[in-house]
């Protein structure tokens, strides 16, 4: 059984954007002065993911953040980022790198995009992998679940995480706009930056950002050992827990009457220590190039067509301390063409649909000693169509997607390294989905989704075989993996009557062939042999939130609250599946009056008992957060400041939901109390 006491015991961009920095935001807080006439708003919000058809966004159980917010709880990864909302947890391989989980699927199962853009970064292939995006340089971070998610592919089997930027502009404007963000953080030293303008003139309209994070390690309630050089050895830090990233990019669009077409470059660049190594570091390169537009033809019957391609390239080398490692590279393309018909009305009701095609292909190679994948290439097409049917109070959307995947294996170019089997597979996925929303009172909305959804497996999956010290073992892939097949359903019921609201889902999905990382009795170079297997495997839950107004008379005051719990099993063994959240329960006392804002609240993480053989149980603990914020207009700006206390209490806890609790105890606990401080200038 697991204690507390137990784990006590225990590359250069093409331009460098974080010199452009200052630059920039020297030039927009100038512009608060000199440009009286500026457009004193924030740059608009663009939902992208959201069901195209628009009107089942509560049916697809879609979840966002943007604004205040996402500046306010934005922290280095994006796991870590979405990790409160009902339903999302996170992979935590400690503060530098994190996946966002959904109902308790993870990796591959979840589908990470950039403006609605295929990532192709290599965070799905390992936990200590992070996700080339920051939410400096965000606007809006969407989960989207239901059938609308049949538009990404079998990835996104569990759901899409959609990061929403404006670096394509997507409405016209005239005049000056742009932000400025600076915040800074105790619990790691934190100092962030980040700039945004954008100017329209005639048909045209520019974007340009930058930012720049610079994190030391982390720090924690208890005393921690060190083994890196120049570091204590004994510290109330995280060892190796420092980081720093910077990037930015350019955009520009051009509108005409009918439309607009507009492209983007952008970089990210990051460096950060993996705290399962102590003297191990990544550096990370990220490359995009994207083109993105839209069409509006005066025709009888298409209302909009919409493309967009993407080129991305993608380095990602693990030092051990000064010596390099293994180099992982992804390069790859994405094209995505769909279009909307406009509404038709039959003798019953009215028909609205989206159809669409994409192709994406990508270059995998890893090459090193921890080159526990072959050198690969993916290539996927795929045809996808959504229809929504609405009569009286009542709409029904149906979704469908057909992909032919092909998975090649290449080996690896070194002729010593012989492990690895060559080969190509080919599937042919189907996935189909359903969804119906009911607007049974004024107040009441009752909705419910079910799919049938196919997934191909991935390159490792079917060709690792090699060590993977991320997850302490020898991974071994099987050739032979047929699709991974799910069968979903989730209901919902909303109510809402003023600022009172309440949503409550339960979901439920079974796989027929859930491909997992498994066990087995093997040894190979003194590490335990995992092997990828296909199991029956039931995942369970539901998801709940709300708001109650306890006040409105000096301000408002409001009572917010979320739970949420997954259950997750192995049907063929009758054994818990790893790596799943416990119960959460978080709620929150919400104040407003005038341009100041604050709350205190708490989220609760119940005892995580229900563990595989050889994983550690984790505790129950409690961690209590506070804010306050005022609002303030100077010349023509609007100034947002904020202070932000998380772990209130210095509590000393650990993520059920990080595979490091089991395989590196005591190497990744989680952030000791910090004081987050910042400002966001909007004009």
């Amino acid at each position: 059984m697991f204690q507390v006491s137990s784990l006590n015991e225990v590359a250069h961009l093409p331009f460098s954007f974080h010199k452009t920095l200052p630059v920039l935001a020297f030039t927009a807080l100038s512009q608060l002065g000199f440009l009286p006439n500026a457009l004193a708003q924030a740059v608009s919000e663009v939902i992208i993911t959201g069901n195209p058809l628009s009107k089942l966004q509560n049916a697809n159980n879609v979840s966002s953040l943007s604004g205040m917010d996402l500046s306010q709880q934005g922290q280095s990864t994006l796991g870590e980022t979405l990790n409160n909302l009902p339903g999302v947890s996170s992979t935590y391989f400690g503060p530098n790198a994190s996946r966002p989980i959904v109902r308790g699927l993870d990796g591959d199962r979840i589908r990470v995009l950039s403006n609605s853009g295929a990532s192709m970064d290599v965070s799905s292939l390992s936990y200590d992998h992070a996700v080339p995006l920051d939410v400096l340089s965000t606007e809006r971070i969407e989960v989207l679940r239901g059938p609308a998610a049949l538009q990404y592919g079998g990835s996104a089997i569990g759901g899409v995480v959609n990061v929403i930027d404006n670096r394509i502009p997507r409405k016209p404007m005239q005049g000056v706009l742009g932000k400025v963000q600076l915040q800074g953080a105790t619990g790691n030293q934190e100092v962030s930056k980040g700039a945004l303008l954008e100017t329209g003139f005639g048909a045209w309209v520019l974007h340009a950002d930058a930012f720049d994070r610079q994190s030391k390690d982390v720090k924690v309630p208890q005393a921690l050992p060190c083994t890196k050089p120049g570091s204590p050895e004994l510290a109330k830090r995280i060892c190796n827990s420092a980081n720093e990233a910077n990037g930015g990019a350019v955009g520009a669009s051009l509108f005409f009457d009918q439309g607009f077409t507009g492209l983007s470059v952008q970089t990210y660049k990051s460096n950060y220590g993996t705290v399962a190594e102590d003297e191990v570091t990544i550096g990370m390169k990220s490359e995009r190039a994207a083109i993105e537009g839209e069409w509006r033809p005066k025709s009888a019957w298409l209302q909009s067509v919409e493309w967009q391609t993407s080129q991305t390239r993608y380095q990602h080398t693990e030092f051990e301390g000064s010596q390099v490692g293994t180099v992982f590279a992804n390069k790859g393309h994405d094209s995505r063409i769909q279009l909307k018909h406009k509404p038709w009305t039959s003798g019953v009701g009215t028909w609205e649909g989206v159809w669409g095609l994409q192709t994406e292909q990508g270059q995998f190679s890893a090459d090193g000693a921890e080159a526990f994948a072959p050198f690969s290439n993916t290539r996927t097409q795929a045809l996808f169509a959504i229809e929504e049917f609405s009569v009286g109070k009542a709409s029904f959307n149906v979704g469908v997607r057909r992909e032919q995947v092909s998975v090649q294996s290449l080996g690896n170019p070194d002729p010593s390294v012989e492990r690895f089997e060559l080969g190509t597979r080919k599937f042919s996925p189907q996935s189909y989905a359903l969804s119906s929303a009911w607007q049974w009172l004024p107040q009441w909305r009752l909705s419910a989704n079910v799919s049938r959804t196919e997934r191909a497996p991935k390159d490792y999956e079917l060709f690792a075989n090699g060590p993977h010290i991320a997850t302490a073992a020898w991974e071994r892939g099987q050739s032979g993996l047929g699709l991974e097949k799910a069968n979903s359903m989730d209901v919902s019921a909303q109510w809402q009557q003023g600022a009172h609201q309440f949503k409550l889902t339960a979901f439920q999905s079974r796989f027929a062939n859930y491909i997992g990382l498994l066990g087995t009795t093997e040894v190979e170079e003194d590490l335990p042999v995992q092997v990828y297997q296909g199991v029956r495997a039931k995942f369970s839950g539901f998801e709940a939130a709300g708001q109650w107004r306890l006040m409105q008379s000096a301000g408002t005051l409001d009572l917010t609250w979320r739970a949420d719990a997954v259950r997750a099993q192995n049907l063929d063994t009758d054994e818990a599946l790893p790596r799943i959240a416990p119960l959460r329960l978080g709620a929150s006392l919400v104040h407003a009056a005038g341009p100041w804002s604050s709350h205190v609240g708490f989220d609760w993480h119940a005892a995580q008992n229900r563990v595989p053989e050889g994983n550690l149980v984790t505790p129950t603990f409690t961690l209590w957060h506070a804010h306050v914020g005022y609002k303030q207009k100077v010349t023509g700006a609007a100034l947002n400041w904020f202070a932000r206390i998380n772990n209130l209490s210095n509590q000393w806890a650990y993520s059920a939901t990080s595979i490091l609790t089991s395989t590196a105890p005591g190497k990744a606990p989680l952030p000791g109390r910090s004081l987050k401080l910042g400002v966001v200038a909007s004009f």
